[in-house]
């Protein structure tokens, strides 16, 4: 079992490494509130735990020069992030480096069982490869509501068979490892947080829109998943009171009128009614449409697919809107596949929440894709793992 640390100071110094890389015992006596002799107590406390090596002299900074100190080097993660048709699983050092990353195409309501045996034998294969030797924790989200301190899926609506499965508990017994479980576009959040877009940003919103779409609230710095874990759950705001049937068992959900989902089921349906060729070719070569079939037509100019982009840009713009108007955040991230329509669906969901929300609050409020793509989601998962970890026994 992996070594903790003692008490909060450890706790912080570790996450001060973790985020900023090797450091001087100087420069993490610059960012901690310690004496000169607690930090030295503290810092050979945590090179005895293993937690943390030596990594030689930092530079002169007028005086005796500093010992450098960094994580330990073979101190590994493993990041599962498991969405509503594909699993990604990458093995990180202690830093969050992301060193070997596999994707597997599955149906998330092939069941928890099918979807963790696969999921396990990705992360033996990346073990076998000589990434690790064991793994010292391991993250992982899913894509539906999870009671955050139990790790425990709650009623999610598009994975029959997971209300109240133990993944933590299960996979912690299959690993022989701590194990966190999360929300998908929580650490989608907390990887944007730690290496993409929102590096230096405490308070902003994360929007996932793929089969699904929700939101990851980061507030200080810290991720909200409110009283019961169920925050940012936007997919289900409705849109449209006479809308479409939702999968939750609601009306006119922004999930049902917009989703990687619905927009194929749009493109499908305007497929057949004649209304645009290029998907009508699209359709009768491969028998059935996806998001990225949309965002290739509109690519190439058809006016149909444009057309679908931007009322469903609207549609979250709208949501979004409130939001803002309610959290002012600082920044707002879009992410997930159907983030592959690019700037077509940004530029609408701009549209909407600047026209919607008070200048005061869209002043200075940049609303970006992600940079981590399908990464984000492992490295948050990491991330998550690694903040129990790092946190006092």
């Amino acid at each position: 079992m992996t070594a903790r640390p003692a008490n909060a100071h450890q706790a912080r110094l570790l996450r001060l490494l973790r985020d900023g890389g090797p450091n001087s015992r100087a420069q993490l006596g610059d960012q901690i509130d310690l004496s000169r002799s607690k930090l030295a107590v503290e810092v050979d406390r945590l090179l005895d735990t293993g937690l943390v090596v030596a990594d030689g002299l930092a530079a002169s900074r007028g005086g005796r020069r500093s010992h450098n100190i960094r994580l330990a080097p073979e101190l590994r993660f493993l990041g599962i992030d498991i969405g509503a048709t594909s699993i990604d699983v990458a093995v990180t050092n202690a830093e969050l480096e992301v060193l070997g990353h596999l994707n597997h195409p599955m149906d998330v309501r092939e069941g928890p069982v099918a979807i963790f045996e696969q999921a396990l034998a990705m992360a033996a294969k990346l073990r076998a490869s000589g990434l690790a030797e064991g793994f010292d924790g391991a993250g992982i989200g899913v894509p539906g509501p999870v009671r955050f301190p139990e790790g425990v899926p709650v009623a999610p609506p598009i994975m029959p068979g997971w209300d109240g499965f133990p993944v933590r508990e299960a996979l912690s017994q299959e690993l022989g490892c701590p194990v966190m479980v999360d929300n998908d576009v929580n650490l989608m959040a907390m990887g944007e947080q730690h290496a993409g877009v929102a590096r230096s940003v405490g308070d902003f919103l994360c929007v996932k829109i793929g089969t699904g779409i929700g939101c990851g609230i980061v507030v200080g710095g810290h991720v909200y998943r409110g009283t019961t874990g169920s925050a940012g759950d936007i997919g289900h705001i409705q849109v449209d009171p006479q809308g479409r049937p939702c999968a939750c068992g609601n009306t006119g959900c922004l999930e049902a009128h917009f989703s990687g989902a619905a927009l194929a089921r749009d493109a499908e349906e305007a497929a057949r009614a004649g209304r645009s060729d290029e998907l009508a070719g699209r359709l009768a070569a491969a028998g059935r449409l996806a998001a990225v079939d949309v965002a290739t037509a509109a690519a190439a100019g058809d006016a149909t697919s444009l057309a679908l982009i931007r009322e469903g840009g609207n549609r979250v713009g709208q949501v979004i809107a409130g939001l803002v108007s309610f959290f002012n955040p600082g920044l707002v991230v879009i992410g997930g596949g159907v983030t592959g329509l690019g700037h077509n669906l940004l530029a609408s969901v701009r549209t909407q929440v600047y026209r919607q929300s008070l200048p005061l609050a869209t002043g200075n409020l940049p609303i970006v894709l992600g940079e981590l793509g399908p990464a984000a989601g492992v490295i948050g998962a990491a991330r998550l793992i690694s903040d129990h970890v790092f946190s006092p026994a």
